[in-house]
């Protein structure tokens, strides 16, 4: 007997075909990795940026130039997808030396965080999903870079931090990490 589930195997084998996904789900499936930089001292502070729209995002964060166009506008948390087969660890050194130019943080092991929903962007389109390693650390904010990535760059205190002035959903990712939006 073969069980009715579809479990998220991805494997083309015909051993496993009745019960794995051999194509990619019509509203994607992406991996992907944040850093969440508390200021050293105040864990309500997030380091967060704006993206610099003629930096090459497209290979240190997997965006397209649309993506870039839109999101730049807001403020992100350092961050991108996986490369194929890099580890979630290895990303996060990636992410740290990419985009802010940083080579020496050291991270917690990740909290894993899934979620399936229709993006906000496009309403019409099939779920996406999302499976997301968040690493977190901290740093003085004497020591904030100023890498080419970012036209700004900040801790944001999130007591004063409206979602709305956060991309790509990343106020969702903030929150998954256990931080808050608004007064304590």
């Amino acid at each position: 007997m073969t069980t009715d589930r579809r479990f998220a195997r991805f494997s083309k084998s015909p051993d496993t075909a009745a019960f794995s996904i051999t194509e990619i789900p019509a509203g994607a499936f992406c991996l992907s990795a944040f850093l969440i930089i508390t200021e050293t001292g105040d864990p309500r502070k997030v380091l967060m940026g704006r993206m610099n729209p003629r930096a090459p995002w497209d290979h240190i964060g997997a965006l397209d130039p649309s993506r870039v166009e839109v999101h730049s506008r807001g403020w992100m948390l350092p961050s991108s997808h996986l490369i194929f087969q890099e580890s979630p660890e290895d990303a996060a050194r990636r992410i740290a030396r990419e985009q802010l130019e940083l080579s020496d943080l050291r991270f917690s092991e990740p909290k894993v965080v899934s979620e399936a929903y229709t993006p906000k962007r496009f309403p019409n389109a099939p779920t996406h999903w999302d499976i997301e390693f968040l690493f977190r650390t901290e740093m003085p904010a004497a020591d904030l870079p100023k890498p080419a990535a970012w036209t700004q760059l900040a801790f944001l205190d999130l007591r004063r931090t409206a979602k709305a002035e956060v991309a790509r959903s990343h106020e969702d990712v903030i929150e998954s990490a256990g931080l808050r939006f608004g007064g304590m």
